[in-house]
């Protein structure tokens, strides 16, 4: 059984998580993120959104997902419930990167799903489309999408996705993690690189960049570039400006089609 969370509500969000049972709003999937154990602690702090620091002073990266543009103590707030309670450490490998820090999967004791996947179904993160297992990567779709469709947490409101109509809009977040849609007008290649044009003025629409060396690897998961052309498409990543808006595309689960 999972423990009720018993905490301090200092804000509504913080009122939401209170009368929540952590880890049971995500879908249930037996394979999922289930990776092997790297080990467990008690969590004793929150550094970011996305940080944590467990009482051994291991830090913790939350693996596979980004936080949602906002407020910084909305986004933090998500996390601490997380606060002195036991945690399970999940992952293909433990090696922690420059700053120190180990990229993982966090699994509360008895609970089936992961924090992340329960963070998705809450509308306080998004996929990072960076986790290559399929089973896993499976696990935090479905979640994203259950919060998308019920319109839950940052999903509520219309300014979680931009759109191509407004790259204005879409360099506001230059240097950050987002989500743009709309309909594709062009794909050329230029040297090394495929464009996916989502308008005809380079120095003003967004385009996906495509490095040539990925487009085998999005053929086999079932995105040809070349077709993309008068389709809806979904594109998730780090905004460059580049003239106009730019993401660069270097994993398959970057871009998507959702529609013609």
């Amino acid at each position: 059984m999972t423990t009720r969370l018993f905490c301090t509500c200092n804000n509504l969000l913080a009122a939401m998580l209170c009368g929540m049972w952590f880890g049971a709003a995500a879908p249930s999937l037996a394979a999922g993120c289930q990776f092997d154990i790297q080990g467990d602690g008690v969590v004793s702090a929150i550094i970011d959104a996305r940080t944590l620091r467990l009482e051994d002073d291991r830090e913790i990266r939350l693996a596979g997902v980004e936080v949602v543009a906002g407020k910084p103590e909305n986004r933090e707030s998500a996390l601490a419930a997380l606060i002195g309670r036991h945690v399970v450490l999940r992952g293909e490998r433990d090696d922690p990167d420059r700053y120190g820090r180990q990229s993982l999967f966090l699994y509360l004791e008895s609970s089936a799903s992961s924090v992340q996947s329960d963070l998705l179904t809450r509308g306080e993160a998004l996929i990072s489309a960076d986790i290559v297992d399929k089973a896993c990567a499976t696990e935090l779709a479905t979640a994203e999408a259950a919060a998308r469709q019920a319109r839950r947490g940052a999903w509520a409101t219309n300014s979680i996705v931009k759109t191509v109509e407004d790259p204005a809009d879409i360099l506001t977040r230059t240097g950050q993690f987002a989500v743009v849609e709309g309909k594709v007008v062009s794909v050329r290649r230029a040297g090394g690189t495929v464009y996916v044009n989502f308008g005809r003025r380079w120095t003003r629409d967004f385009a996906a960049t495509i490095p040539r060396r990925m487009v085998p690897d999005l053929e086999a998961a079932g995105v040809t570039p070349a077709s993309l052309k008068n389709r809806r498409v979904r594109v998730r990543g780090w905004v460059e400006r580049r003239g106009g808006p730019r993401i660069n595309v270097v994993r398959t689960g970057q871009i998507e089609v959702i529609g013609d």
